[in-house]
């Protein structure tokens, strides 16, 4: 079977954000650039935790706020998804609030489960992957528009690197044998 022309662009997205990934989390670990140490405290790893979790956090309120303002300044959709159909604007915004917070409350669970879990030798990841997160959602947010080529790049920066965290802590948490 081909790919259509859409396909290939969305997989080069998808390709690009595979390799970012790669590097975040091999950056992260293997060169720990943060310099944190193995025996890192409690404290420290909860407080990485609540910044890293703050980046999706504010890219919800950015989402958030930007459907509440187009409902305020449109009559049409004052009242809301719940009580009329939508212009097209709403449905857009609302979609990008709807993916936008499921990828934050992912991301935010994930770096949780990271940052107390892992060895705090690992722990440079979190400041990297919430970068990833950060830049990856203003990708999304400019490109939504012109369709599945267009956000390619922004989810798979959101949402790579959080899923191999997952993979990775998940593994590290398998008993050994």
């Amino acid at each position: 079977m081909a790919f259509s022309s859409k396909q290939r662009k969305v997989f080069a997205g998808i390709a690009t954000g595979a390799i970012v990934t790669a590097a975040i989390v091999a950056l992260g670990i293997v060169l720990n650039p943060f310099a944190y140490r193995a025996d890192s405290d409690v404290a420290l790893r909860l407080t990485l935790a609540a910044k890293a979790s703050l980046v999706p956090a504010l890219f919800v309120t950015v989402a958030v706020a930007r459907l509440a303002r187009h409902r305020f300044l449109t009559p049409a959709d004052i009242d809301g998804g719940g009580l009329s159909e939508g212009s097209s604007r709403a449905r857009l915004l609302q979609a990008l609030l709807q993916n936008t917070l499921e990828q934050a409350v992912l991301a935010s669970v994930v770096y949780v489960g990271w940052a107390l879990l892992v060895p705090g030798s690992w722990l440079s990841v979190l400041p990297l992957a919430a970068l990833a997160f950060a830049v990856g959602r203003l990708a999304f947010f400019a490109g939504y528009g012109r369709g599945a080529p267009g956000r390619a790049v922004g989810f798979a920066l959101t949402f790579y690197p959080t899923v191999v965290m997952l993979v990775i802590l998940l593994g590290h948490l398998l008993p050994t044998a």
